[in-house]
């Protein structure tokens, strides 16, 4: 499994300390070494719901690569634009994480800079990466799950980060509910439940 270790003190945050780095985010992580060739030192972080951009933030701050605004998009635009005008100054990249792929400013200042940032995006995940994936949040959950379930699972589930996470969940449910090991006839029922049948 190819991780991306985060320097993260026990109990800090509840959400994973690595990340799982695949087809989905190799783009961003080679930018991410990059950031000092970024126009403006700027670039804006793309990608669907839990798909790990506050992850790769955060990773990208450990690693003292630049500075981040995350969920930039709810951040006052005024206090945007300084940071923007802050990392000119100072020539540290400055990386703008929004939640929204259509992120529109209203400030004609900001917009303009903005518009000359990098864009990163975050895309769907192939079947290695949701392998990964689902390995990463079955043993965030100490859940217990089978070589073949991978094998099993990953054509039939959801194209997603959000949908492996809600796969995995339905797992862990099903199999306390019935406390019973996470077996074929569990993981079947989990698909069925997140699909809506």
């Amino acid at each position: 499994m190819s991780q991306i270790a985060l320097p993260l003190a026990a109990g800090q945050g509840a959400g994973p300390s690595r990340i799982v780095a695949g087809n989905a985010n190799a783009g961003v992580i080679d930018a991410f070494a990059h950031a000092q060739a970024w126009p403006f030192r700027t670039a804006i972080l793309l990608g669907p719901p839990r798909s790990g951009k506050s992850l790769l933030a955060r990773w990208f701050v450990e690693q003292d690569a630049g500075d981040v605004v995350d969920d930039a998009e709810a951040a006052d635009e005024t206090a945007l634009f300084h940071a923007w005008n802050r990392a000119q100054e100072s020539g540290r990249p400055l990386l703008f994480v929004s939640n929204k792929s259509d992120w529109r400013v209203t400030l004609p200042d900001l917009g303009s800079r903005l518009g000359a940032a990098l864009r990163l995006e975050i895309g769907a995940p192939d079947d290695a990466m949701l392998a990964d994936l689902v390995a990463l949040h079955a043993e965030l959950r100490g859940l217990a799950l089978d070589e073949s379930a991978a094998a099993y699972l990953v054509p039939r589930m959801p194209r997603s980060h959000m949908g492996v996470e809600r796969l995995v969940a339905a797992i862990d449910r099903l199999s306390l509910e019935r406390k019973q090991a996470p077996t074929l006839s569990i993981w079947r029922d989990a698909l069925d439940t997140i699909s809506g049948s």
